[in-house]
């Protein structure tokens, strides 16, 4: 198991300590590092996921106001 040893605010220490008091905070923190980690991964996702439907876009044949209009028009009662 490793060590990690970081400075925080004075204030944030404070206001840890009272609210996780009476809890193993080795493992409060130990939880947070992995859903930073989890959120973090996510983000990647998302942003590759992004790039994905943008190039797809990129490579879309464009259409006219007119030729949208007129889709939209065809499948109207």
């Amino acid at each position: 198991m490793a060590t990690v040893n970081f400075s925080v605010p004075d204030e944030v220490k404070q206001n840890f300590d009272a609210i996780f008091a009476g809890q193993n905070k080795s493992a409060v923190i130990a939880r947070l590092m992995r859903e930073a980690v989890e959120e973090e991964r996510r983000k990647e996702r998302r942003a590759r996921a992004v790039e994905a439907l943008l190039a797809l876009r990129g490579r879309a044949p464009e259409a006219t106001d007119a030729a949208v209009r007129a889709a939209r028009e065809a499948d109207r009662p």
